[in-house]
């Protein structure tokens, strides 16, 4: 089994600076910071041939493509991984409070999934993974998060030294 812990985020100033109509003109900065309220993901293997998702629903179902959350299903197709899964995920926080819980969750199921397949895999890689997910498949950009501005909550998400995987006991940061 595999345990994902990553941080949400507050942005105390800057937004706004990496919307296109200011950062085509200007220069634009963001200041967040990650907090001590988590995403858990956990992930592990199923006996049965089918994929079961676990957050305020629950789905079963024999292919990637019958999965309803969006998140999940693209993070699933980007790293070729399919049935036999376990995913389940928890929230210190509930959806739609504006401190990046969809990239929040992102992250840490990336993050999940790659410790799954072995890889190793750097933040800067991760934030670019999360970014293509959730901007160029699902065309919903989190607020901040733009391919030519700053990668504002997938970056808080991974800088934080509490971003941290967990398989069978041990700790890897």
């Amino acid at each position: 089994m595999i345990i994902t812990q990553t941080p949400y985020r507050v942005s105390f100033a800057g937004g706004g600076t990496d919307l296109p109509s200011f950062y085509q003109k200007e220069f634009g900065a963001v200041f967040s910071v990650a907090i001590n309220k988590h995403m858990y993901v956990t992930l592990s293997h199923r006996f049965e041939q089918s994929t079961r998702v676990a957050y305020s629903k629950t789905e079963i179902c024999d292919s990637i493509d019958q999965i309803q959350h969006t998140i999940v299903r693209e993070a699933l197709r980007h790293l070729d991984l399919g049935p036999h899964l376990e995913i389940t995920t928890i929230g210190d926080v509930p959806a739609g409070t504006g401190m990046g819980s969809s990239s929040t969750l992102t992250v840490g199921l990336l993050n999940a999934l790659h410790a799954y397949k072995g890889d190793i895999v750097n933040r800067h890689k991760m934030a670019q993974e999360a970014c293509h997910i959730e901007i160029d498949v699902l065309k919903k950009p989190p607020p901040g998060s733009i391919r030519r501005g700053v990668w504002r909550i997938q970056l808080s998400a991974l800088q934080s030294r509490s971003s941290r995987r967990r398989r069978a006991g041990s700790l890897s940061h």
